[in-house]
C-alpha cells in the first residue's frame, strides 16, 4: 500500500486491555501507512476505551485537545491495597472491608467532588530528570511528586457490591482515576484499587465513535480515509470559526498579520481565544489566537 500522505484527521479509537498507548500509537501509524501519528492523551495499559490518534497534518492540532474534561467507568476493589493503585500491581495491604451503609458509602464519594489536590501515583507517566516516574519505581527508588490540583466535575456510583464499587466520574485533564479510587478506599477505612477502567469521553469523542482496532483495519483496508475518519474542522467543532474568502486565504496562506477587520468576531465564548478559519469547502486554513488586548491575532497553525 502507498504512503498515504492525503490522510489528515482524527481516528478514535476503543484501546483494548493490556496494550499501551503507544503500542496504539504504532498500531495506527503501521496500518494506514503514515508519516505521523499521534494522540490527544494516553491510557493506562490496563485500562480500556476511548483513544484519539491524530494522523498526520492533525497532529498539530493535538495541544488543543489536551486540557479537555474526560469521562470515565471504574470498578473499585475494596480492601486490597497495591502498589500500582490498580490490579497489575503487587498487593501491599489487605484489610477488612467494613459493613457501610449505602449512605454512608454516598457521603464519601461525595467529598471527593470539586476541586480537589491530589498526589499522583509513583507509578505514572510523569516525568523527573526526564525519566519515568514508574521506571524509578521499578528500581526501588520511587519518587513522590507534590500534590496538583483537579476537578471532579461529576461522581455517580453505579453499582455496590462489597467489596466492588463501580462507579463513574467525570473529570478535569491530569485526575489519576485509580488515585481516585485508592483515596475513596483510605476514606472507607479499607484501601482498595482499580479492578477495571474505561474510558468513555475524551476530547469531544464518546465511546459510540470509537472502533476496536479489528473494525479500524479493516475499515482501513476497505474504505477511504474520510468514512472513518473525523476531519480536523469536524474534530474542532467547539472552537468558533471564520470563513474565508480568497483575499483573506491567501493572506493567510502568505503569512500576512491578521486583524480584526480581517477576522471580525469580537466577542469569543469561554476563556480561550482560538479560532479556526476554514475555507469555502470547509476545510481548515488556520487556527489563530486574539491576542488579550483585541485587535491583533497570531497564527497558532497554519495548513497549506
Amino acid at each position: 500500500m502507498p504512503m498515504s500522505l492525503d490522510h489528515h484527521g482524527f481516528v478514535v479509537i476503543d484501546k483494548p486491555e493490556n496494550l499501551s498507548s503507544a503500542r496504539v500509537v504504532s498500531h495506527v501509524k503501521r496500518t494506514l501507512d503514515v508519516k505521523k501519528v499521534g494522540h490527544t492523551g494516553t491510557l493506562d495499559p490496563f485500562a480500556t476505551g476511548v483513544m484519539v490518534c491524530c494522523v498526520n497534518r492533525a497532529t498539530r492540532l493535538a495541544r488543543f485537545f489536551l486540557g479537555g474534561d474526560k469521562k470515565y467507568e471504574a470498578l473499585l476493589h475494596l480492601g486490597i491495597e497495591t502498589n500500582t493503585q490498580d490490579a497489575t500491581g503487587n498487593k501491599t495491604a489487605e484489610r477488612r472491608v467494613p459493613d457501610c451503609s449505602e449512605a454512608e458509602i454516598q457521603d464519601v464519594f461525595g467529598s471527593f467532588t470539586g476541586l480537589l489536590h491530589q498526589i499522583p501515583p509513583v507509578y505514572s507517566a510523569l516525568k523527573h530528570t526526564g525519566v519515568p516516574l514508574y521506571k524509578h519505581a521499578r528500581r526501588g527508588k520511587p519518587i513522590q511528586k507534590p500534590a496538583r490540583q483537579i476537578v471532579i466535575l461529576a461522581l455517580e456510583i453505579i453499582k455496590i457490591a462489597l467489596p466492588y464499587i463501580r462507579f463513574e466520574v467525570t473529570c478535569s485533564a491530569g485526575t489519576y482515576i485509580r488515585t481516585l479510587g485508592a483515596d475513596i478506599g483510605s476514606a472507607l477505612g479499607c484501601g482498595g484499587h482499580l479492578k477495571a477502567l474505561r474510558r468513555t469521553q475524551s476530547s469531544g469523542f464518546s465511546i459510540a465513535d470509537a472502533m476496536t482496532l479489528e473494525v479500524f483495519e479493516k475499515r482501513a483496508a476497505g474504505e477511504t480515509f474520510s468514512r472513518y475518519a473525523v476531519g480536523m474542522t469536524e474534530a474542532l467543532k467547539d472552537m468558533p470559526e471564520w470563513t474565508a474568502d480568497q483575499n483573506l486565504k491567501g493572506n493567510i496562506l502568505n503569512g500576512v498579520p491578521l486583524t480584526q477587520k480581517d477576522v471580525a468576531l469580537e466577542e469569543l465564548p469561554g476563556k480561550d481565544r482560538f479560532i479556526k478559519v476554514i475555507d469555502e469547502n470547509r476545510e481548515l486554513l488556520a487556527v489563530i489566537e486574539q491576542n488579550e488586548a483585541g485587535g491583533e491575532y497570531h497564527y497558532c497553525c497554519v495548513f497549506n
